[in-house]
């Protein structure tokens, strides 16, 4: 069933981005608090990681709740967070149109500091995605078109050095277990996706030197400067 009106259509999907935006935020706060603690005041960093555990329990529960609701509510209202992404990756007429908007805007970098900022578009090696919602889903688009580009290079990383934490933990996995959210990029293809802004753009940086291509190939536009 899909909302009534147009205006009731705008207000849900604007619902649907604000409870993105909140799971987000959470976890670019996680960062700035943990970031802020004197790592040499034993007493400070025992706090901090007190601290750290639950609240990062608490942003898992919130979470899982965050991600059933928004499902529920797409599914029945079928107003969906991707309904307004336009892509030019298969079309070069669309492409250069959707360029040619950007160009009016401002690019970013995948240098630059992304705490509680939030994309609407990216441009990879020129192709152009516009109407993203979140980082996440900026995440996913990129990851599918390096899959594109290569698919066994980029399964070859479920054992790579840099894609596994020093406790153990992969970025990649051919499995959803073990993995603290998984995003499936194909049938037996997941990537970690309980990442902040920054940790997004981290794991893109490291998954463009794997395929030798260079960052500058990466542009971020923000809503931040989009709406000013």
């Amino acid at each position: 069933m899909s909302p009534q009106n147009p205006s009731a259509a705008a207000r849900t999907r604007l619902i649907l981005e604000d409870l993105e935006a909140v799971r987000e935020n959470l976890l670019a706060l996680s960062d700035d608090i943990w970031l802020s603690i004197d790592h040499n005041d034993d007493v400070a960093l025992q706090d901090g990681a007190t601290f750290k555990l639950a609240y990062n329990q608490k942003v898992a529960a919130f979470d899982l709740v965050a991600s059933e609701l928004s499902e529920l509510v797409q599914q029945y209202t079928t107003v969906t967070l991707d309904s307004e992404e336009q892509s030019g990756q298969d079309d070069q007429q669309t492409n250069e149109r959707i360029i040619a908007d950007l160009d009016r805007e401002v690019p970013h970098s995948l240098d630059e500091d992304f705490t509680f900022k939030r994309p609407f578009a990216f441009v990879f090696e020129g192709q152009a995605t516009t109407g993203v919602t979140t980082w996440q889903r900026l995440y996913e688009l990129i990851c599918r078109q390096l899959i594109g580009r290569d698919e066994a290079r980029f399964r070859f990383l479920v054992d790579h050095p840099d894609f596994i934490s020093n406790r153990g933990n992969h970025t990649i996995a051919t499995e959803p277990h073990g993995l603290r959210k998984a995003m499936r990029l194909a049938d037996d293809l997941f990537i970690e996706s309980n990442l902040s802004a920054n940790g997004i753009r981290d794991v893109i940086v490291r998954l463009l030197s794997v395929y030798d291509i260079p960052t500058e190939t990466v542009q971020i536009y923000l809503r931040q400067d989009r709406d000013a």
